[in-house]
């Protein structure tokens, strides 16, 4: 009830309640004054022929005449008794008549005539004034139902292809068509403005560019990246090739050691750009997961106890798999503090160290290149989890960061459920 939709069809109907309200009361006293008008007159006629035949002293059989008769209103006869005339609605013998009365000899000269039909009109009048408002009200409250649908329907479209954008899918485009330029109207410089001004349009269309110029934009910078390692790849291996050359010494391993961390970089944005591309494609095999995650664990050479709770086969890429393990320890290990625990539950993996935990933006972003996040967990480029990240994708792995309550980063690994079959305990 509290959608927008709902918002606006509500606030039209009761606009549309009241305006039919409003002329409602409008028409009815002005219909109501004319119908009671000609009443008051044709009692006003009645009473100056009663007036007449009383100064002369005949008598007028058509109507009806008396003088201080009993049932005469008493602001009426107040008003008779200051030497005016007038008329006003009341009874005669319980029903309903037009009273009209004028001073004659000091006394109350009066006349009446029946005022029941008139009732019954003015009555007969108000319910089709109801009836008409209400049809009218009703018509108006489904049209602004349409509209809210209609705007709420675009507005949800709108916001549903932005959530899809900010979750990384570049492609997703709202696609409302553009409104055609009139023929006439123009603004204070001469331009031509649209012949049907569409709001909701222009936002659509604004998100629309938005999404085409981020996706420009980190396209370029994919091919950017992509480029400058493809680039450094040949002279890099020529350079670890000729230091190889270099007598023993000081010098010599500095210098190796500086051409191999730059050799890793440029392999790690060259395995990036690949992820980011989409051209990687997973080879699944059936894998017993607490063993394979030992055998990552032991490959890394890296101080970490791995625990078994509950084991499982699962389908999946095992070198992909090591990949995204040996990352998440070479973080642990060198970003955190020991002991590194690492637990397998079943399709879930949990590597934990004792460190200052992830940044707060790592947590609620997830991974991003070339972020080097919290001092507090040391320097880095950020290759490391997002290539663990782009692997996870790849492999359909829910992949999720979090900082344990006691201290220490948690990363945790969760393999699709419809890619396993439970194994046995250990």
């Amino acid at each position: 009830m509290s959608s927008l939709r709902w918002k606006i069809a509500l606030t039209i109907a009761a606009v549309s309640c009241a305006v039919a309200a409003a002329l409602g009361i409008l028409v009815h006293n002005v219909v109501a004054q004319q119908i009671v008008g000609e009443v008051r007159k044709d009692a006003g006629r009645e009473l100056e022929h009663a007036l007449a035949h009383y100064q002369y002293g005949t008598a007028h059989g058509d109507v009806n005449l008396a003088l201080d008769p009993p049932g005469l209103p008493g602001p009426l006869r107040k008003l008779v008794s200051r030497g005016l005339t007038g008329s006003m609605v009341g009874e005669h013998d319980a029903t309903p008549v037009m009273w009209a009365a004028a001073p004659a000899d000091g006394k109350a000269l009066t006349v009446w005539i029946p005022y029941e039909s008139t009732r019954h009109r003015l009555q007969d009048i108000d319910t089709a004034i109801l009836a008409s408002s209400a049809v009218a009200a009703g018509v108006v409250a489904l049209a602004g139902v349409f509209l809210a649908h209609r705007i709420s329907r675009r507005l949800t479209t709108t916001a549903a292809v932005a959530r899809r954008i900010s979750a990384g899918d570049l492609d997703a485009r709202v696609g409302f068509p553009a409104e055609e330029d009139g023929p006439h109207g123009t603004d204070s410089g001469g331009r031509r403005l649209p012949r049907h001004r569409d709001e909701v349009g222009d936002v659509a269309q604004a998100l629309d560019s938005m999404a085409e110029s981020l996706q420009k934009r980190i396209e370029a910078e994919k091919r950017f990246t992509a480029d400058v390692a493809h680039e450094l790849r040949t002279p890099l291996t020529g350079s670890l090739a000729a230091a190889a050359l270099l007598p023993e010494g000081r010098p010599k391993e500095m210098i190796n050691d500086r051409l191999k961390a730059l050799h890793l970089l440029t392999e790690d944005l060259l395995e990036i750009s690949r992820l980011e591309s989409g051209v990687e494609r997973a080879d699944l095999t059936r894998v017993e997961l607490g063993r394979a995650v030992q055998r990552a664990v032991a490959a890394t050479r890296l101080e970490a106890s791995v625990r078994v709770v509950r084991d499982a086969v699962v389908l999946t890429d095992r070198r992909r798999l090591d990949r995204i393990l040996a990352n998440l320890l070479v973080n642990a290990d060198k970003h955190g503090e020991p002991p590194v625990e690492v637990t397998v539950e079943g399709p879930v993996v949990v590597v934990r160290d004792h460190g200052s935990g992830y940044p707060p933006e790592l947590v609620e972003q997830g991974p991003q290149r070339f972020r080097t996040g919290d001092p507090g967990r040391g320097r880095g480029h950020g290759l490391g989890l997002t290539i663990a990240a782009g692997q996870a994708a790849v492999l359909e792995i829910t992949l999720g960061f979090a900082n344990a309550p006691d201290g220490g980063a948690v990363t945790t690994l969760r393999l699709p459920v419809g890619r396993l079959t439970e194994g046995t305990s250990t």
